[in-house]
């Protein structure tokens, strides 16, 4: 047996991004976050012990190095999904325990691992709550504030058992906590773990992520991405997601066209949608055939996210 400090790092909110982008990238964006929460346990002197779906089971010889990163991988996600829309939102709640743990075959268990899991269950969204042995393992000089929650009955022990919760929001910047450099990068608004799609104009091209949508196209500088032809509606067109497919809605006086790469036909549409399954261009006020049309291409991209990590290991 040995003293492990055991952490379970639980994602929630996912139901609405699978209803938002469908099952095969909401997999892969909460496979991304996973995989980013490991990274970050190894980052610490921690052990990957497994990955349960939307979860990570971590475990620690270091009890206080398991604060810091349980603390950095709220303050580093809580600063990434800020501005992601409500319905992408995926939080994390935390539970921890510090105590025996036997470990067979790369996998713990024990009262810790137990603990650990019943209270990931109790803590909230963006919450990290621990039992009394991880405060009082922190020793004498540590920076981390906790707030006692009082005795709590834990199911599947006897007797109730002293919660804490590890006020990580307000000083994740002190001594406490130096956050290494290559995290910054995750703070980028141009990365996103859900994908998104690249707009191009004449010489003008944007990025939008997923969690930018849905986004205008239109003359006017209110517009997310502006065409100034006189051609081109006030607010002309706009995409969105559903179900995991883009989808362009032609909201023109004149109405959109659309092209995807490789095929001859284009797609009119006059107040309608069209699914965007590839890559390709829409014209806009004017069809194809005048090739004065202002013309926009669009690319879809794939998910990016920047651990700053080598593989994962277990």
């Amino acid at each position: 047996m040995a003293e492990l400090t055991i952490a379970f790092v639980d994602l929630t909110g996912s139901v609405s991004v699978f209803e938002t982008l469908g099952n095969d990238r909401a997999a892969k964006a909460v496979t991304k976050l996973t995989q980013w929460i490991g990274a970050m346990g190894l980052e610490h002197n921690g052990k990957v012990v497994k990955m349960l779906g939307d979860g990570v089971l971590l475990s620690f010889t270091n009890n206080r190095m398991a604060v810091e990163c349980m603390s950095t991988i709220q303050l580093e996600h809580s600063q990434r999904v800020a501005q992601w829309p409500n319905r992408l939102k995926l939080m994390m709640q935390i539970g921890m325990a510090r105590g025996q743990v036997v470990q067979v075959d790369g996998d713990c268990f024990g009262d810790a691992v137990n603990v650990a899991s019943r209270l990931s269950d109790l803590a909230g969204p963006e919450q990290i709550l621990c039992n009394d042995v991880v405060i009082r393992k922190l020793g004498k000089g540590h920076h981390v504030r906790s707030r006692s929650l009082g005795p709590i009955r834990i199911k599947g022990r006897v007797e109730p058992a002293e919660v804490f919760r590890i006020e990580w929001q307000t000083e994740m910047l002190s001594e406490f906590l130096t956050l290494p450099a290559d995290l910054h990068a995750l703070r980028k608004t141009t990365e996103s773990v859900f994908g998104g799609i690249e707009l191009g104009w004449l010489d003008a091209s944007q990025s939008f992520n997923l969690t930018d949508l849905p986004l205008k196209i239109g003359r006017v500088p209110e517009a997310d991405f502006v065409v100034n032809d006189p051609r081109v509606s006030r607010m002309h067109a706009a995409i969105d997601i559903r179900s995991g497919n883009y989808l362009l809605e032609d909201t023109s006086s004149y109405g959109t066209w659309v092209r995807f790469s490789g095929a001859e036909n284009a797609i009119a549409l006059r107040r309608q949608e069209c699914l965007l399954h590839s890559d390709g261009e829409f014209a806009m006020g004017a069809p194809f055939t005048d090739i004065s049309a202002p013309t926009v291409s669009f690319r879809l991209v794939d998910g990016q996210m920047v651990l700053g990590h080598g593989p994962l290991r277990s």
